[in-house]
């Protein structure tokens, strides 16, 4: 293993590292490995009831008639859940930050945007009686036009209640950067390359499905064991959902038996929490692994187009981004997503002239959210993606273009925040020792600190 250099960036940090570069143990390996770590689903009550959601089968369509009756003839089923149990129908994960609308309800009222959409809750003695009881369920629906493509939304006609297919910042239709002079970059560059570039929806798989349980307390109190990676988030909107003061509830939780940024939405605990208060007993409701494929939220599909002036010696002095995140049906975190990509525009390099627009779009696809790294990864692909076209039409070395473009410190980004302790020049130079490849003097003499004359 190379020895780590420490002289570098000593303005940003300490140099004594004891963790980079070494084995660390995991903190909860052992109890793991022993099997003492305890889930969510090692909890258990008695009286416990069963929750199992009757799904939509339509991508989009209105709900014309729903007769709840059938199942409650099944012997175990103990009650059915519909949206006129949800004291506060309307769900917005980011609400309490200030990001809205209001677009998603708990249980939907009249329509269905997305297939596997919940629809109604039947809670039963056994996961049996639960199952056999969504089944008995009648739903009627009047189909109406799906939209799978986000650019085919963009100018379809609204399907949402708020009137667009796409989020709305602040009055415009996506999130904007605008920094110099993009049409004269253009113009004056020796090279124009233009490319488009598109991911496809990501699951997680996570090996424990998303899941809890709801316990009533007696005493007005609720108690829900959930396997969520965001224990506030959840109490947050469990409390605006049920209307109820926020120390009603109770959330146990930290074990997570893989999430990877799939288990941030509150979709399971409200309606489990719901169905306890009503039937003063302990609810479970936890996705079968075929729902967690088909209704858990995935990384959104992104498609972009990279417009870029490149000068002969490899400076871009001009780049044009647009960008269409796919948000599915409902917004929940993909317009921070959004957000978060139109920032990471135009990548770790200094460009002169840069124009942004990302465009949060909703489509009737499964509700997309959280990932790993969300609104930077897929960006990141497109974007180095483009570096090397941009080095292979000028056969050039893809090493040497990035450290051309690289930013420095003191530069400053295309949404006017200044670079500070910038490190992908020596990142690239340790790249290149570690693989044997030997960069040119000039490359290899340069610096995160300052820009070579």
């Amino acid at each position: 293993m190379e020895k780590i250099d420490t002289s570098f960036f000593t303005r940003e940090r300490e140099a004594e590292l004891s963790v980079v570069g070494d084995s660390v143990q995991r903190a909860d390996a052992r109890g793991h490995v022993t099997g003492r770590t305890q889930f969510y689903e090692d909890v258990s009550f008695p009286n416990m009831l069963h929750l199992r959601m009757v799904r939509s089968t339509r991508h989009h369509a209105l709900i014309k008639r729903l007769d709840t009756e059938p199942a409650t003839q099944v012997p175990g089923v103990v009650r059915v859940l519909t949206y006129k149990d949800v004291p506060n129908n309307w769900y917005t994960i980011l609400k309490l930050i200030g990001v809205g609308p209001d677009d998603e309800p708990v249980l939907p009222e009249d329509r269905v945007l997305f297939m596997g959409e919940q629809i109604c809750a039947v809670l039963a003695e056994t996961p049996q009686a639960a199952l056999e009881g969504a089944r008995r369920v009648v739903v009627e629906y009047e189909d109406l036009p799906a939209i799978f493509d986000v650019e085919e939304a963009m100018i379809s006609t609204p399907f949402k209640k708020h009137g667009t297919n796409y989020f709305v910042y602040e009055g415009h239709d996506c999130r904007r950067i605008r920094f110099g002079d993009v049409d004269k970059g253009f113009a004056d560059a020796d090279h124009i390359i233009e490319h488009r570039y598109e991911s496809s929806p990501i699951e997680h798989a996570p090996t424990e499905p998303t899941g809890c349980i709801a316990k009533p307390e007696g005493n007005g109190r609720i108690t829900v064991y959930s396997n969520t990676q965001a224990l506030y988030f959840t109490l947050d909107n469990m409390a605006l959902i049920l209307g109820v003061p926020f120390n009603k509830l109770r959330l146990i939780g930290g074990t997570v038996g893989g999430g990877f940024g799939g288990k941030v939405d509150v979709i399971v605990e409200p309606i489990a929490a719901i169905g306890a208060l009503l039937t003063n007993r302990p609810v479970k409701y936890a996705y079968s692994r075929a729902e967690e494929m088909q209704v858990s939220s995935p990384r959104a599909s992104e498609r972009l187009y990279i417009k870029d002036g490149v000068m002969k010696d490899g400076r871009i002095v001009a780049r044009k981004i647009t960008l269409y995140v796919d948000a599915g049906a409902y917004c929940r975190h993909s317009t921070y997503g959004t957000t978060k990509a139109a920032a990471h525009m135009p990548g770790p390099y200094t460009i002169p002239n840069v124009h942004v627009d990302a465009y949060c779009v909703y489509t009737n696809r499964t509700p997309s959210s959280a990932m790993r790294g969300f609104g930077v990864t897929i960006g990141d692909f497109a974007l180095e993606s483009q570096m090397d076209q941009i080095a292979r039409f000028l056969a050039m070395d893809p090493m040497e273009l990035r450290l051309v473009n690289a930013y420095r410190d003191g530069d400053m980004k295309a949404h006017r925040k200044m670079v500070e302790g910038a490190a992908l020049v020596e990142v690239i130079q340790a790249a290149a020792r570690q693989t044997g490849k030997e960069l040119p003097p000039r490359f290899a003499a340069m610096s995160s600190y300052q820009r070579e004359t």
